[in-house]
Parts: structure tokens; sequence; C-alpha cells
């Protein structure tokens, strides 16, 4: 029982100390141990490209005779590790990765993506703000998360249509569509709508909508909603968040947020609503972000009084 307790310390005194050691790097220069270090680090980001660049290739000479070389790049390049623990829950590790591909063979057409992450997220193309992750709840590797990848179209400018496969050759397809106004030059809305098929709960959509009012240019408020229904519920989960985000430059990103989560046609339309703060800035260079999240949750479980429950998230990303 001890134990457990003393994981939110050690995951609060985790993301200080990458914070501390990258201010004395840049001081003077660092211990040998740290060079190490940051060899290791450079060492794995260069064969996370190099990976990504082989796989580019080689899906790419499916298409045609253009080589890579000819245009062909890799974007978006993501290779998360995320620490969570939950009062409720407990501890919680997972890896998350994903991955696009502009090819010569399919320029002008199609694009590839591929990775991993959340399964149900995956496919109704759940807004990062009411992922798992960020609202700290525990995420079971082999039931939870899949591997995935897929094709991509651009339709139009503001409109995609994907078609993937997920775990056990299941296929997926999702029609995206966003698109953003400025209502003034301190406020604006972004609108997003993805319908989607998939096998399990057949055709549904995802819909969000947030808007942003500027204070000054490096503070704002963000107002953002999702809500998602399928066939198989044909009942609406909804999340709401309105927070305040004060940004600092270079990756660096302080925020404070009040959230709700729920689903129409449940025996309690709210499920979880909560408060949480989180700060995000490099660790390393400019490709090694940490997060740090903090949260005080109030869920309703069945046959029982809502609770209550601290969490917290120390999370590593590298971008590639």
């Amino acid at each position: 029982m001890h134990g457990r307790k003393l994981l939110p310390l050690a995951l609060i005194l985790a993301f200080p100390a990458l914070a501390i050691a990258q201010a004395a790097q840049q001081q003077g220069l660092p211990s040998p141990e740290a060079a190490q270090e940051q060899a290791l680090l450079e060492q794995s980001r260069t064969q996370v490209r190099g990976f990504s660049v082989w796989l580019g290739e080689t899906v790419n000479d499916w298409f045609g005779d253009r080589p890579f070389e000819e245009g062909g790049k890799v974007t978006n390049g993501r290779l998360g590790l995320r620490n969570l623990w939950r009062q409720d829950e407990g501890w919680n590790t997972n890896v998350r990765f994903r991955a696009r591909f502009d090819l010569p063979n399919l320029r002008d057409k199609a694009y590839v993506f591929i990775g991993r992450q959340n399964e149900r997220e995956l496919v109704t193309d759940q807004s990062e703000a009411f992922t798992r992750e960020q609202l700290l709840l525990e995420e079971r590797r082999k039931e939870d998360q899949t591997g995935f990848a897929g094709v991509g179209v651009a339709l139009r400018k503001n409109l995609d249509f994907r078609v993937g496969v997920r775990g056990g050759m299941k296929f997926y397809t999702q029609a995206r569509y966003r698109k953003q106004w400025a209502l003034t030059e301190l406020d604006r809305i972004e609108f997003r709508e993805t319908v989607f098929w998939n096998n399990k709960d057949k055709f549904g959509s995802t819909t969000a909508l947030d808007y942003e009012h500027a204070f000054t240019p490096s503070l704002s408020l963000n107002w953002q909603n999702a809500t998602t229904i399928s066939e198989k519920t044909d009942d609406f989960a909804w999340g709401s968040s309105l927070g305040l985000f004060k940004r600092f430059g270079d990756d660096r990103i302080l925020s404070g947020e009040m959230l709700v989560t729920g689903e129409t046609g449940a025996e309690e339309n709210v499920d979880e609503y909560g408060v949480r703060m989180k700060w995000t800035q490099p660790v390393y260079r400019d490709w090694l972000i940490g997060e740090f999240i903090v949260g005080h949750y109030w869920p309703q479980r069945e046959d029982r009084e809502r609770e209550r429950a601290w969490g917290v998230g120390v999370n590593l990303e590298m971008r590639f």
C-alpha cells in the first residue's frame, strides 16, 4: 500500500528533474554522464527516423517506379511514452506511435499513415482533450490499444477520406472535414466532423466545436467540445472543457482546465467531472517534449456514490 502511495510522488519529482537537468546543461558543458545520455537520445531518434524512412521507401515502391528521394517525406512523426497514475485505478504505462508518409508514387493522390494508439479513439477520431491519456484513465495494452495502417486521400482543402486496418485485420473508414473561422481578430472557431464506419460500431460520427478567445498573444481562453454517436450505442458520448492557456514560447505551455464527460441515455448523464493543470516544455532540444499533468476528478461508478480521485501523468514524446 505504501509503495502505491509513493508512485504519484515519484512522478511529480521526475518532471522537474528533467527541467533542472536541461537548465544545468544550458549553463555550461554537460557532464560525461549527461553527454552519454544525449548521445543515446540522438542515436535513438536517428534509428526511429531511419526505420520510418525505410518503411516509406518500401511502401512507395508498391505503387510505382518513382524513388522515395524524389519528394518523399515522413511528417508528423511522434513516439510517446505515457506514465499515468490515478487514485481510483492505479499505475498505467503505454506507448503511442504515429507518422504520416507523403510518397512520390502517390503524390497529389493520397498519403499513407501508420501508428499505434487507443482503438476506440482511432476509429472515432476523438479530440485530444478527451482521450484517455489526457483524462489520466487506465489503458490496457491488449484490450484498448491497437496498431493501425491506412491510406488517406485529400479530396479538398478541408476534406479527406481514409481507409485503414487495425489489429486483427479489422477495417475502418473515415470521412473527415475541418474548418476554421476568424470571428474577430481575437476570436476563432474551429469545427471538425468525422463520419466513420467499422464492423463493431457500424456507422457513426464525431463532432467537435472549439472556441478560442485571445486576451493577449500568449494568453487565451479555450472552450472545447466533442460528441460521438454510433449505430451500436444510439446515444451521445460527449465531453466539454473550459480553460486558460498561457504560452511562454518554444513549446512551453501552462494550462488550467475544468472538464466534464458523460453519455446521454446512461443512468448518470455525467460520467465524470474534474479539474486539471498541465505544463509542457522541451526537455532536450526541440524534439523531445515533456508533459506533466495533475488533476482531481469526481468519477461516477456503477451502483456507487460519486467518488473523488487524484491523477498524475508524466509523458515524453519524441518528434522525428
